[in-house]
């Protein structure tokens, strides 16, 4: 009993910091870039957005000690792949975070990880409004894309332009790690929308989840 309400408290800061967290990547994005442009961004969001991300190293350790049941080989994938953008390439690379892909790039993950953590906070409580549920399992259609089409842009702007600078064989990594994209994005993709099947499906499905929600 104890165990459980100790597992249930950290998940709820857990996940509550990292929707705050989140939440505030999202709002300086969106505030800085209509005010000042894209060139202004990750003067004031890109090392809390490096530590932010590398904080989710934590999903690794949730999934192999079982804490949360989420699938290791599709976290290990998707953290492995944030952590190669925020070192990989932003981090070495800062011109590039100039470009408007690295703020849709924020975008897409920060208003995923709101949406994301708001939900496992709330579901330690068994209290998720269907809108927070049918969100949970569908922003992801736009999101996904544009998070991804954003990351393969940044690998290539890093590509073409400084990777050799850093070292002769890091275009080599480059390449191997936009080839992995192939099959790495229809794995997680495919995952994401088997789960919306399972979570929302048809309009049964969807009367059915927020009649529970209430």
């Amino acid at each position: 009993m104890a165990g459980s309400a100790l597992r249930k408290g950290y998940l709820v800061l857990y996940n509550a910091a990292s929707a705050v967290a989140w939440a505030m990547i999202l709002v300086r994005v969106a505030s800085v870039y209509s005010a000042n442009g894209a060139g202004a961004v990750p003067l004031v969001v890109d090392d809390f957005a490096r530590v932010t991300q590398t904080f989710a190293v934590m999903e690794i350790f949730h999934a192999l000690t079982g804490i949360v049941p989420a699938p290791l080989f599709t976290t290990l994938m998707q953290v492995a792949s944030r952590l190669m953008l925020v070192w990989g390439i932003s981090y070495p690379f800062p011109q590039l975070n100039m470009s408007t892909w690295y703020s849709s790039m924020l975008t897409a993950w920060s208003t995923t990880e709101v949406i994301r953590y708001t939900y496992f906070a709330l579901k330690q409580f068994d209290f998720i409004p269907y809108f927070l549920h049918w969100l949970r399992y569908s922003a992801f259609l736009v999101l996904y894309p544009m998070g991804i089409s954003s990351e393969v842009a940044m690998i290539i702007k890093a590509l073409v332009g400084p990777a050799d600078k850093l070292a002769t064989w890091y275009p080599y990594a480059l390449v191997a790690v936009l080839l992995s994209y192939i099959p790495g994005s229809v794995i997680l993709y495919s995952h994401m929308l088997s789960q919306r099947r399972k979570q929302v499906g048809g309009a049964k499905g969807a009367a059915k989840k927020a009649k529970k929600s209430q």
